[in-house]
């Protein structure tokens, strides 16, 4: 029990150590508490209709949820900007999220900048998921939960402050990748000849994959300005970084999971192959896993053009409405961006099944014996 459950114990003082990882210094911005508060009261008087949206100042009227002050009602001004990704409009009931300032004031000039209060229930629904993972999975299930928890530290605690320092995003997000696939692999095949062949086809995956992108982007001309929020980390005092090398690690990211997927069924089959024939020769298990990658790389490069064109849906229908031929729209810098993007993840999912094929027969030929 002890040897099962050792690799979780050390994954979770894994977790706890880049818990208490410090931060970086917050750059700037309003000084003040976020302190929850219940929306008592809105006058939109000071709105102005622009088209589809809104611009001007919403007065609210709120009551403290929390802390000293709790049950205190304050002013505070919600301010619009015509900006409907980024605008949040309040109505009373809702509860918002407001700075209480060193003078017990909330803060009025940027509750915009915080926005309504939806951990409540996305800790409900993390809990549920949770849950029914556990039950479903048992201790598999739990494994998985710890894995995904442990890859969130990983690219909130390690590849985000590396790649904000200047260090190469890319090769930061390889690393990272690595070490996740090593951890899940480990995790859900333990320290196995199986675990190792999926272990070995994926990197040699997600290499190919890494090189790829940087050849592909750069002759696509891809720079990584297509991403959300671009121009925003660069005026938050990050104007060094390379953006194209942070897209690059972006996908490298992006790819990984359908890669240990497809590597871990391949190299699966192949044990099962070999354990129920042991006299095969490596050539026969090479050649069941290469018909195994068949099978399943078809379905799984589907699912990446489906995920990507699924985040960009909205400026597909904005192309058909307005008449644009595919010609035109496929070279624009977006789209072509997200051709590098679900391109280059189906290169590394096609090539990691012959990676996963041979290391595995090499691996996999004596799984009998073992």
């Amino acid at each position: 029990m002890l040897k099962r459950a050792l690799p979780v114990l050390v994954l979770v003082l894994g977790c706890v150590g880049m818990w208490f990882v410090p931060a970086r210094p917050q750059l700037g911005g309003a000084s003040g508490e976020p302190t929850r508060a219940r929306v008592v009261s809105v006058d939109d008087s000071g709105l102005q209709v622009l088209g589809h949206v809104e611009y001007g100042s919403e007065s609210l009227e709120v009551e403290i949820l929390g802390g000293p002050k709790k049950g205190q009602r304050f002013r505070a001004t919600n301010e619009l900007r015509a900006q409907l990704e980024l605008d949040k409009k309040f109505k009373p009931g809702d509860v918002a999220v407001v700075l209480l300032g060193a003078d017990d004031q909330p803060e009025t000039a940027n509750l915009a900048a915080r926005d309504h209060w939806r951990l409540g229930w996305g800790f409900a629904l993390l809990a549920a998921f949770s849950a029914l993972l556990v039950l479903f999975g048992g201790w598999t299930g739990a494994k998985a939960l710890f894995s995904f928890v442990f890859s969130c530290f990983v690219i909130w605690k390690v590849v985000v402050p590396l790649a904000l320092a200047g260090w190469s995003a890319s090769w930061v997000s390889f690393v990272a990748v690595c070490i996740l696939t090593g951890v899940i692999m480990y995790l859900v095949a333990g320290w196995t000849r199986k675990g190792l062949a999926a272990f070995g086809g994926a990197m040699l995956g997600v290499f190919a994959g890494l090189g790829l992108a940087h050849l592909c982007s750069r002759l696509m001309n891809a720079n990584g300005a297509t991403m959300p929020f671009v121009q925003t980390l660069l005026y938050s005092g990050a104007a060094e970084l390379d953006m194209q090398d942070i897209f690059i690690g972006a996908m490298v990211l992006a790819s990984s999971g359908a890669v240990m997927d497809l590597a871990m069924d391949i190299a699966s089959g192949i044990e099962e192959v070999a354990r129920h024939n042991p006299s095969l020769p490596r050539e026969e298990l090479f050649k069941s896993g290469m018909r195994i990658g068949r099978s399943v790389v078809g379905t799984m490069t589907t699912t990446l053009l489906l995920a990507y064109s699924g985040g960009y849906l909205t400026l597909l229908m904005v192309f058909a409405s307005q008449g644009t031929p595919p010609a035109d729209f496929l070279n624009t810098t977006l789209v072509s961006s997200e051709a590098v993007k679900t391109l280059v993840g189906s290169f590394a999912l096609v090539l990691v099944a012959p990676f996963t094929a041979l290391v595995g027969a090499i691996l996999l030929k004596s799984c009998k014996e073992k």
